[in-house]
């Protein structure tokens, strides 16, 4: 709907509103104003648009709130409200679009979808959020019961917290297992979830040319990674009570372990005829080519760039779980960053010696440096 001549001034005030992020302004304008939320700018964009292309999340909320159309198509390069937050930048206006509704299969006039748009400009984050998205309804379906079954095969309670782990976009081990929630270690509430997860995998491949792949192997990465930490609740000690620590500590000390255990998730998915099955078993066996299990998880199934690389960009990477934007450094060395006191905690045992090593090294650094600038200092004093 375009705004009459009459109209076409308040509408201005709206976009206008938007373009400065003045959310005040924007409400005292609606409320004043009997105003469709879906109004159109000369180049068929609505409010939703331009506040996704902001990456305002306040607005963009408020716009949903009062029934903005997610999947606005008028625009004159066709381009969608999660063509434009991916552009954005900011994955969780990507995140507010996906689950209002927003189809992230369609494309503007050059037939790139949002993802491409996104990965088009650098902003990985949000293909990584567009790449994961999964409706809610896909997991909350399996807690109900049907004919055939006496109890639903997720227990309701468990629904979220599932929904909320399949969505994770950083899946390095590590990482994976910190993310486990405490409730799903609990009675048999693993293998519940580990058979969901296998059932959600088997139903990507019974979409048949809606099949997502990449999806699917991640659902079952999670169930194998989930159900390998439930066999630690077994392994407990005094010392050690916390299953999900004993398999992290496992992973970061021995590469061996890692490499063997990435190598038995990929070579147990069942469906070994899909594309991304054979990319897989491709990149592992070329020879000195070759890339390391966790390095082909991360980049083919993850999204993400492969591990021994430090930066991308200003973002930094934590050496314990290759979280981006790891902004906290060692204390001691300065070598290596950290999302938080908890990822140093746990990488600890690993980094001391070599942190240690390079304390040492940065002091004998510091102590040369410490010296030749007061030798420098002192000869332009005149004294030797």
């Amino acid at each position: 709907m375009i705004y009459s001549e009459d109209g076409d001034g308040v509408a201005q005030e709206v976009f206008k509103a938007i373009f400065v992020n003045d959310f005040d302004d924007l409400q005292k304008i609606y409320a004043k104003h009997d105003l469709s939320t879906d109004i159109l700018d000369e180049h068929g964009m609505t409010p939703l648009q331009h506040a996704a292309y902001k990456g305002n999340e306040q607005i963009v909320r408020w716009l949903l709130n009062r029934g903005a159309d997610v999947n606005s198509g008028k625009h004159k390069y066709l381009y969608t409200a999660l063509h434009f937050a991916a552009l954005s930048g900011n994955p969780v206006v990507c995140s507010l679009l996906l689950a209002a509704g927003a189809k992230s299969e369609l494309t503007n006039t050059v037939g790139r979808t949002a993802s491409q748009m996104g990965a088009f400009v650098g902003n990985h984050n949000c293909v990584a959020v567009i790449s994961n998205y999964v409706p809610e309804e896909e997991v909350t379906c399996y807690t109900l019961s049907d004919s055939n079954d006496n109890e639903p095969k997720l227990p309701p309670e468990l629904a979220q917290p599932v929904h909320k782990f399949i969505m994770m976009t950083n899946i390095h081990p590590v990482k994976v297992a910190l993310e486990i929630p405490p409730v799903f270690l609990i009675d048999d509430n693993s293998s519940k979830i580990y058979k969901v997860l296998n059932l959600m995998c088997e139903r990507e491949f019974n979409k048949k040319l809606e099949t997502n792949e990449v999806m699917a192997f991640k659902f079952h990465y999670l169930a194998s990674i989930l159900i390998e930490v439930a066999k630690y609740n077994d392994m407990k000690s005094e010392k050690q009570s916390d299953p999900k620590e004993l398999f992290i500590k496992k992973i970061l000390k021995s590469e061996i372990y890692s490499e063997q255990f990435l190598k038995d998730i990929i070579r147990m998915f069942s469906f070994r005829d899909c594309t991304i099955f054979r990319q897989m078993v491709a990149s592992l066996t070329r020879g000195k080519d070759s890339m390391t299990a966790l390095n082909v998880i991360l980049v083919m199934i993850g999204n993400r760039r492969g591990m021994g690389v430090d930066s991308f960009g200003d973002e930094r990477i934590c050496g314990t779980c290759a979280e981006n934007n790891a902004t906290k450094k060692c204390a001691k060395c300065k070598a290596v960053q950290y999302c938080d006191r908890e990822c140093q905690r746990i990488h600890w045992f690993v980094h001391k010696k070599e942190c240690n090593r390079e304390a040492s090294n940065n002091g004998a650094l510091q102590t040369s440096i410490d010296s030749s600038h007061v030798a420098e200092s002192l000869s332009g004093l005149g004294i030797k």
